[in-house]
């Protein structure tokens, strides 16, 4: 698997990834007309426009040349942390390529650039329902903080959950 820093001009692929991989792991769970308009294009249309002007860094997954994950990673957002904190604003993997080692890896590169980037702890946010991505996290080392936050997905309220990663 290839990782390669997403700029505009791979908008089509991260925004596909990004699309699909939702599609699949939200299916069920976020209302299917929020769904319906969270398409490929739309998401491509987004990251064109958001990867010149963001401060989080963008990445893109291929393996023999097509794109099956993307990232989004920086400083975190959080009113509670400081400047040592990172996180990671979005990590997904198409469906087809769950289960076989590449969220893993795609985990690893950012927990390694976060530290490149000094950071001392990895925080993320996710789906209280999504449980799938809940037990990668906790594989992979990651604890609930206690921390939580609501979001409105299509009318839908969902509540978020933080995962603390210590990277010291």
């Amino acid at each position: 698997m290839e990782i390669v820093r997403a700029t505009a001009d791979r908008a089509e692929d991260i925004g596909y990834v990004h699309a699909m991989s939702w599609h699949a792991a939200y299916h069920g769970l976020v209302p299917q007309e929020f769904l319906d308009n969270f398409t490929p294009e739309k998401r491509a249309e987004m990251f064109r426009t958001t990867i010149p002007a963001s401060a989080e860094e963008y990445y893109i997954a291929y393996l023999d040349r097509q794109p099956v994950g993307m990232l989004a990673l920086g400083n975190s957002q959080d009113d509670d942390a400081d400047a040592s904190v990172g996180e990671i604003h979005a990590i997904y993997v198409l469906a087809e390529y769950w289960g076989r080692g590449y969220g893993k890896k795609l985990m690893d590169f950012a927990v390694n650039r976060l530290r490149e980037l000094s950071c001392r702890t990895v925080t993320l946010w996710v789906m209280a329902e999504n449980t799938r991505a809940r037990r990668f996290y906790e594989i992979y080392g990651y604890v609930w903080d206690g921390a939580t936050r609501e979001i409105n997905l299509g009318g839908k309220p969902f509540v978020l959950v933080r995962y603390v990663f210590a990277l010291e």
